[in-house]
């Protein structure tokens, strides 16, 4: 075998190779695609950002029960918080609704100033921007406004509920 034969016998398996794995790949790559698609005759209705959006409004009704638990709920079990008012971040369902039994006290009320809302797939969605709590003092019935921003990103579940997986919220650092 000569120099130049051995070298298109090298050409020949590499390229041999390389096409038995863009299809290996093709195939699997199909799979997944597949594996993850609903069901034929039932695709996945997009959700809106208007719908994204009301995840906060029915949050802040929430609020306005007064109770921890409605709150919590509407958090995935396996949700993080990371709150506006407290150092501790919180990561099970209890830390969450302790995190509400402190914060309820406050009877806060929040209103967003500035929405961004990115949806990422048919289950999972990202609002990010600022809001104010009024709150008044348990105590002494003084009423404040804490300025802060805030991210939260959505989950549809399998039952068709959107739960919150991750909260974050802080304070403005300029007021």
């Amino acid at each position: 075998m000569t120099r130049r034969t051995a070298r298109a016998s090298i050409r020949k398996r590499v390229a041999l190779a390389t096409a038995v794995a863009a299809v290996a790949s093709g195939t699997f790559f199909a799979g997944v695609g597949v594996a993850g698609a609903e069901p034929a005759g039932k695709p996945a209705k997009p959700v809106t950002k208007a719908q994204v959006l009301g995840l906060f409004d029915q949050w802040n009704a929430a609020l306005q029960t007064g109770d921890p638990k409605k709150v919590a709920a509407l958090y995935a079990s396996d949700g993080v918080l990371l709150p506006t008012v407290s150092n501790q971040v919180r990561t099970d369902r209890a830390e969450i609704v302790d995190y509400f039994e402190h914060f309820l006290k406050n009877k806060p009320f929040g209103t967003k100033i500035e929405s961004h809302v990115n949806i990422l797939d048919a289950d999972n969605a990202i609002d990010t921007g600022t809001y104010e709590f009024a709150l008044t003092d348990p105590k002494t019935r003084v009423k404040s406004t804490v300025k802060a921003r805030y991210t939260y990103v959505y989950e549809k579940q399998p039952d068709g509920r959107w739960l919150i997986v991750n909260h974050h919220s802080s304070k403005m650092p300029e007021g």
